[in-house]
């Protein structure tokens, strides 16, 4: 017995060979002890294997979870000052009216009733391109919030969607959109 842990000392463990096998034999033990205190596996899928479906965080048959908003948000403008339906009016009909005027008439009706970051955008357009000449139905207003609304407008070409938004209580365009029909 000496002589094994002598030889074991003195020649196996100063290789690289008998560290390596020391090492595996330290690893193996430890994975075997881990196992045999961790008691029997667990045969569904984990984090690697996947899932087999979707994971579901709510229970469908519970609802919806989500915010509830219990009232349509209301605009809110300055007293005396126009409703958002009036001003997207006033300024589709402005940029309706294309015909037999010059660029500049053009944006100045329209300038009023746009916000300086529309008004930027619209200079140098010609109003020659606006796609559409009259309107041709009542106006609908989609409030997003009470300083954010959207107007579509129809138009004898399509709809005009106008996004109005309130700065201190008084409305102005902000985005100008037309789809066809």
């Amino acid at each position: 017995m000496r002589r094994a842990i002598e030889f074991l000392f003195t020649r196996l463990l100063r290789s690289r060979l008998g560290i390596a096998v020391v090492i595996a034999v330290l690893v193996v033990g430890i994975v075997g002890a881990a196992r045999l205190v961790a008691g029997p596996g667990d045969d569904s899928p984990g984090l690697i294997g996947g899932t087999p479906g979707p994971i579901e965080v709510t229970d469908p048959a519970a609802g919806d979870d989500g915010l509830t908003v219990t009232t349509e948000p209301s605009p809110r403008t300055s007293p005396g000052a126009p409703e958002p339906a009036q001003v997207a009016r006033t300024f589709a009909t402005a940029w309706l009216d294309h015909r037999d005027t010059t660029a500049e008439e053009w944006h100045t009706g329209l300038r009023p009733l746009a916000t300086e970051n529309l008004t930027e955008q619209l200079t140098g357009v010609d109003p020659a391109t606006v796609p559409a000449d009259r309107i041709t139905g009542e106006l609908v207003v989609v409030p997003q919030n009470d300083s954010l609304v959207e107007v579509v407008v129809p138009v004898d070409s399509g709809e005009l969607r106008l996004g109005l938004v309130a700065s201190s209580g008084r409305w102005r365009v902000d985005t100008v959109d037309w789809q066809r029909r």
